[in-house]
């Protein structure tokens, strides 16, 4: 069942589940997009195929919105924002680390190198060869007995960003193995969630904020949840 978050004839937003992938990648596991453009067609009572453009994406094992483009005009201004994202978007994440930053609220910038074979990002203080800046703010918003909820903000979008950086400063992401948390989640997803997303509406240039509930079926996030609230 789709949790669909906002739809215009432009737009289509959607909180994704973890594990959801939202794109056809090698696994052959059906991926969001096809289930928007199912959801499309049967709603509106489409003949043929669904025009349903992908402007961005979210990490398989990551939860919360994702947009996508009803119209090849919105398409192509919505890859421009994402392109651009420093001027045109806001990004907000929310991450559940185990260890406590060392500051309640910084700007973090690193320099990333994408290694394309272990699908893995890698972080260093200085420009290395064919590195890209990375930029991101994060702030504590709660804490448990054991972890902690960070709101951050992304400056620029690179591969595995978030993952990469907060890992950086010894604070892997609850779940996530691949950079560095000892233990798994039993969902087999990471404890990283896009909670909103803030931007001008390609066609009509209003500002839109869409925003997603975590998976409350998680008693952690359900605990920081409420306790936003």
């Amino acid at each position: 069942m789709l949790d669909i978050l906002y739809e215009d004839n432009h737009i289509i937003a959607v909180n994704k589940k973890i594990s959801d992938i939202v794109q056809a990648d090698k696994t052959g596991d059906t991926p969001l997009s096809e289930e928007v453009k199912a959801y499309i067609k049967k709603k509106y009572n489409k003949p043929g195929e669904v025009f349903l453009g992908i402007p961005h994406r979210v990490d398989r094992p990551v939860s919360g919105v994702v947009i996508f483009a009803r119209t090849s005009k919105a398409l192509t201004r919505l890859n421009k924002m994402f392109q651009e994202h420093e001027r045109e978007i806001t990004k907000i994440y929310w991450a559940v680390v185990g260890n406590l930053p060392a500051e309640d609220h910084a700007v973090l910038t690193h320099y990333l190198v994408r290694d394309p074979e272990k699908n893995k990002s890698h972080a260093y203080n200085q420009p290395k060869t064919g590195s890209k800046e990375a930029k991101l703010e994060y702030r504590l918003l709660g804490s448990s007995q054991r972890y902690y909820l960070l709101e951050v903000k992304l400056y620029t979008g690179r591969h595995h960003q978030i993952r990469c950086q907060l890992a950086k400063i010894g604070c892997p992401i609850k779940g996530d193995l691949k950079y560095g948390f000892p233990r798994s989640n039993e969902n087999g997803g990471i404890s990283l969630h896009a909670r909103s997303i803030r931007f001008k509406h390609p066609v009509t240039q209003e500002m839109v904020t869409i925003t997603a509930t975590p998976p409350l079926e998680d008693n952690l996030w359900k605990m920081f949840y409420e306790g936003m609230k």
